[in-house]
């Protein structure tokens, strides 16, 4: 399992003319496939009475093919949604979707013409596309005093870690997100910061 892939930044818009057809690429990043929903919703007021939006999404990581999908949406079987997925998988890239519009000018392309114009534009934007490196997050816990929570509240956010729940009793339980690499060096600085006294349970 890999530990870390690049996902968007920024999105990117191509717009082509292909034998009388306007397509309009957007690439943008796609962490969950509800913000596919969004992003069509979007689309389609931007960009009213188009004949086709056609889609694709990969919104985990580049090896996740549970999370990913796309859709024809009118088009021939297979001309539009599943080459502009395999454009994506090929980016070998997280959490990125992809939406063309088509606006029909009357000449028909033919299935190659149509899987060539619908990965024209996802082509030239995955070279211009700004990416930056997500490392997979893995839960932990650990308790402490709350004369203690400041610091390794601190110790977390220095390993590039997210707090996600605090619970309060007489002690404090936090459960925080922290990447694999980031492990043995948290590790180590806790056991500086409390003696010792502190001790981390990573579900990996």
């Amino acid at each position: 399992m890999i530990e870390y892939y690049s996902v968007p930044t920024a999105n990117v818009l191509i717009q082509e003319e292909i034998k009388h057809s306007r397509f309009i690429s957007l690439l943008f990043h796609c962490p969950h496939p509800n913000d596919m929903k969004l992003a069509l919703t979007d689309i389609k007021r931007q960009y009213p009475g188009a004949n086709h939006y056609c889609y694709a999404f990969v919104s985990g990581s580049p090896e996740n093919t549970i999370d990913m999908g796309s859709s024809d949406d009118g088009e021939p079987s297979g001309s539009a949604g599943k080459p502009m997925l395999a454009c994506l998988q090929g980016a070998n890239m997280g959490e990125l979707g992809a939406i063309v519009v088509r606006y029909f000018g009357g000449t028909k392309l033919g299935v190659g013409g149509l899987v060539r114009a619908y990965t024209s534009g996802i082509k030239q934007g995955l070279t211009q596309i700004h990416t930056q490196v997500k490392h997979l997050r893995y839960r932990a816990s650990l308790v402490c005093h709350y004369a203690q929570l400041t610091d390794v509240e601190y110790l977390v956010a220095q390993h590039d870690g997210v707090v996600t729940d605090k619970m309060f009793s007489d002690i404090v339980e936090i459960h925080f997100e922290l990447a694999k690499s980031h492990h043995q060096a948290f590790n180590q600085a806790l056991a500086t910061l409390t003696q010792g006294q502190l001790q981390v349970t990573f579900t990996v």
